[in-house]
């Protein structure tokens, strides 16, 4: 057996074995890592108004807290007043609930030509299986609800416990990455990071600029056709439709339809028209003006980037995904040498006849008729005309456009380069050359 084979055997099965718990850790570990990712895009999130604030005199740890309580009371308010209007209209609806049904067996029985009652519609929904599989299984799962909602509360502690150390020690976090690297490596990390802060802050600030533009529009609407809790509905239209990219809006329009629903049916139809009527607008008019200066990427390229996200992490993936896609674009823009396109067909696409299409021109030469100034002329003249010079007709006038006519055989001649009567030569600088004069 030669000597290096054991040593060989050995370390095969040391990088083996070393590959198997990495990937046992990385399992275990991959909530904690999506935490601390989405910490790192909170932290660059709000490294602009930290920053600004921190240049002010005020120290970095209490303007990343003071920033972190504005955000905080901001949820508090959002998310107690969703609650409440949310219970509100639940209560409303079980009120109402009678009153919808006997108005849906009504519509039922008249178009059907049925016989049903409420009486047995309701006997047959509360004894049914699927009803009473649903109550068990509800009742079982109290306890994995109230674990689920614990674990998220912990997980949000995580996050803002490390978005608030990734804030406020931003830049000993910077200075601690460059001081492993050369200095021409330490001069790409920083222009990343600086990217990287300008892309992710520009991104939310423009998706929060055009959710408060949602807001209002769609609280103006709701506004106007009575729908009660208006203002709530258009925070959370504004605030999921903007967050929650490509889908968001229809998503956060389901639940204004259904409240809407409850006042009059005819305004859910309202609704849903005028949320697709604005996403279009949004989407054609405010977005690609909002962002073409903070996230610069082609609409196909983001669109793929929130497939690839959502396929990756899930929603978090979604939501982070354009600004990181954003960053790697611009980052790699410095590296990437850009050359002049020749003007090829092929490019550019065909560009169309300076006369533009042969019909068209007949059918405007028609409509202006043969005596309208800028009329081209017509086949007739051109074959007229083809018999003498060009731009003269028969009179040897000039036609607009054309040549000055011919002069007549009797008139002197203008060239130059002649012999003048008195025997001279006009040179270059418009004086008579030297030569006899008449009587000399």
């Amino acid at each position: 057996m030669p000597r290096w084979l054991p040593r060989a055997m050995v370390s095969a099965l040391l990088l083996i074995a070393c590959f198997q718990l990495g990937t046992w850790a990385f399992h275990r570990l991959t909530g904690l890592l999506i935490n601390v990712l989405i910490a790192f895009f909170l932290a660059l999130a709000i490294e602009p108004a930290v920053s600004w604030m921190s240049a002010r005199g005020m120290r970095r740890g209490a303007a990343t807290g003071l920033v972190f309580l504005g955000i905080l009371i901001f949820a508090a308010g959002f998310v107690t007043l969703l609650g409440s209007m949310l219970a509100g209209q639940i209560q409303n609806m079980v009120e109402d609930f009678p009153k919808y049904l006997d108005s849906l067996i009504k519509w039922v029985n008249g178009t059907f030509h049925t016989d049903l009652s409420r009486l047995e519609v309701q006997d047959s929904v509360l004894h049914s299986d699927w009803l009473q599989r649903y109550v068990r299984n509800s009742a079982s799962g109290v306890l994995d609800v109230s674990a689920q909602v614990l674990g998220g509360l912990f997980q949000l502690l995580t996050l803002l416990l490390f978005a608030f150390y990734f804030a406020a020690d931003g830049p000993r976090l910077r200075r601690a990455l460059c001081s492993v690297l050369p200095p021409a490596k330490q001069a790409e990390v920083l222009r990343a990071w600086e990217i990287a802060v300008d892309k992710t802050g520009g991104y939310l600030y423009s998706r929060g600029l055009m959710a408060l533009i949602s807001g209002i529009a769609h609280y103006i609407l709701f506004q106007a056709l009575g729908i009660p809790y208006a203002p709530a509905l258009g925070v959370w239209v504004g605030l999921v439709s903007q967050f929650i990219p490509t889908i968001g809006t229809y998503l956060a329009g389901a639940l204004p339809m259904l409240i809407a629903f409850t006042v009059d049916p005819w305004y859910a139809v309202w609704v849903l028209v005028f949320v697709v009527v604005y996403q279009q607008f949004e989407n054609y008019l405010l977005q690609p003006k909002l962002t073409a200066r903070t996230v610069d990427i082609h609409p196909a390229v983001a669109f793929g980037s929130v497939i690839a996200g959502t396929a990756l992490l899930g929603a978090v993936g979604a939501l982070v995904s354009i600004p990181a896609v954003a960053t790697l674009q611009a980052f790699l823009a410095a590296y990437v040498k850009r050359y002049d396109v020749t003007d090829d067909p092929r490019v550019m696409g065909p560009r169309p006849r300076p006369g533009g299409s042969p019909v068209l021109a007949r059918v405007r030469r028609a409509l202006r008729g043969p005596n309208e100034p800028g009329t081209p002329p017509s086949a007739d003249a051109e074959q007229a005309g083809t018999a003498g010079t060009p731009g003269e007709t028969d009179t040897g006038t000039a036609t607009p456009g054309g040549t000055p006519p011919a002069a007549p055989d009797d008139a002197p001649s203008r060239n130059d380069d002649a012999p003048r009567p008195n025997g001279g030569r006009r040179d270059g600088e418009g004086r008579d050359d030297e030569g006899p004069r008449p009587g000399a």
